[in-house]
């Protein structure tokens, strides 16, 4: 189930939202075992079997996370702390890498190609990274362990970001489990977030996605500027695509009293690579960072040991990604342009163009994200510079771009934060004054226009992926 069906804006939402706020029960346990519930059938919706094993997990992560926190020696802390993170590797590994092991190293082993089958469970890596996150932060002390497992079964499970985040950290939300409030104004917050990133996903990745698609799966060879198209709509439609899931599971969990961090902070205007990934899926960055990164030694043991830690996090980024060699070498393309950057302040060099160079380093990378291959993903770069392209304009640009313009221009304005520039500018001019009602009356407005728009594409799109429901 997405967010974006019909299924789950007509029927499973509203259901949710009337038992949950119910006039008859309103205790925090039933709420909370409410919650649980819908959460569990929301991904045995699409995963029956599955469920189990997230069971299982959350389980086996409650039952050692309780054992660490009795603990008080640290040695007999960090040996239990084995246990439970030894079974998530273990758990994403089987599900998520053991098939891209046995055919790599099967010709290596001269056992030809070892071809294994494995199903992957929709959202493994974000459910396994958030209970890893929960004995990690009972292990460090920065959150007290939950005695009771259903509510960390809550906690893995709550279907705002049970599927595809972001990855909340225990801590984040440690006290809310028991002790939130939900209040009028969180509700209507809550609301409003999530139609926006519904309109973000519905209006525009999906319509970018498409003419991504269509250019990526061209087979007659392209021109030089319909790669930059296809490369461009590529990156506008993974951007509004996750920023949109993220902003509506933000939505959804202000809906029912608990506050996530932010995700991404438009990280298109970023002027260097670092930057970009301060802005870009924050969740992920600074659970590496937090988690591996500052563990491993940071940058505090000498440059050797750093740049090994700084390679360690991004091989460790892009095989989170994927188990493919296409993510390998996404994870080591970063890992280069960020220890340049570091090694010869590059970004400060280049004042302004900055920002010219960042958006070129990071097409460059949601190509080799986007194409199946490494050498199909080369093949494209190449067209980029006009390697192997057929022309340096043909009529697949036009026609895309005459066919696409309004929302390829919609999405590249959204990249800016100026929305939330005129809101702010605006709510300080109108503070106090008749203007007051008429902002928050056009911004209502607009709400209930994306929102009616968005579900009638909803009800008749038959093109509506996530992509990083494949993570």
């Amino acid at each position: 189930m997405v967010f974006s069906s019909p299924v789950f804006l007509l029927i499973f939402l509203p259901l949710v939202l009337c038992v949950y706020y119910n006039p008859f029960f309103k205790g925090r346990s039933f709420r909370n075992y409410t919650l649980l519930f819908f959460s569990l059938g929301f991904f045995a919706w699409g995963e029956p079997i599955f469920v189990f094993v997230m069971l299982f997990s959350i389980v086996i992560n409650w039952f050692f996370a309780l054992q660490i926190d009795r603990q008080e020696s640290l040695a007999k802390r960090r040996w239990l702390l084995f246990f439970p993170i030894a079974f998530d590797v273990g758990l994403i590994f089987v599900f998520k890498y053991l098939g891209f092991a046995a055919r790599t190293l099967g010709p290596l082993l001269g056992r030809g190609h070892i071809q294994l089958d494995i199903a992957l469970p929709i959202g493994i890596s974000f459910f396994t990274f958030q209970i890893m996150s929960y004995v990690f932060d009972v292990y460090r002390r920065t959150a007290p362990a939950q005695k009771n497992v259903l509510n960390v079964g809550l906690y893995i499970s709550l279907f705002p970001q049970l599927i595809a985040g972001p990855i909340v950290r225990y801590e984040t939300v440690a006290h809310e489990i028991g002790h939130r409030r939900e209040t009028a104004q969180d509700f209507t917050a809550g609301v409003t977030r999530f139609v926006f990133g519904l309109g973000k996903k519905v209006l525009l990745a999906n319509y970018v996605g498409l003419i991504a698609d269509n250019i990526f799966g061209l087979t007659t060879g392209l021109s030089v500027a319909t790669a930059w198209l296809g490369a461009i709509a590529y990156a506008l439609q993974i951007y509004f695509d996750f920023s949109g899931y993220s902003d509506m599971a933000i939505g959804l969990g202000r809906m029912f009293g608990f506050h996530f961090l932010e995700n991404f902070n438009y990280p298109y205007i970023a002027n260097s690579v670092t930057d970009f990934w301060r802005r870009w899926h924050i969740s992920l960055s600074s659970w590496f960072r937090d988690y591996v990164y500052i563990p491993m030694g940071g940058n505090r043991k000498g440059k050797a040991r750093w740049v090994l830690n700084l390679l360690t996090v991004w091989l460790l980024t892009g095989l989170w990604h994927g188990a493919s060699w296409n993510f390998v070498v996404w994870g080591l393309y970063y890992f280069a342009f960020l220890l340049f950057e570091r090694l010869t302040n590059i970004t400060r060099r280049l004042g302004p163009l900055s920002h010219v160079y960042t958006l070129l380093v990071v097409l460059g990378g949601w190509v080799l994200f986007r194409v199946d291959g490494l050498n199909n993903a080369i093949h494209y770069l190449g067209y980029l510079v006009g390697r192997g392209a057929t022309s340096l304009v043909d009529r697949n640009f036009f026609y895309y771009l005459n066919n696409g313009r309004w929302v390829l221009i919609a999405s590249l304005l959204g990249c800016l934060p100026l929305a939330r520039w005129v809101g702010q500018r605006w709510a300080s001019e109108a503070a106090g004054k008749p203007l007051a009602k008429a902002r928050y009356l056009g911004r209502s407005l607009a709400m209930v226009l994306v929102f009616a728009l968005a579900l009638m594409v909803c009800i008749n799109a038959t093109y509506n992926p996530f992509i990083y429901f494949n993570f």
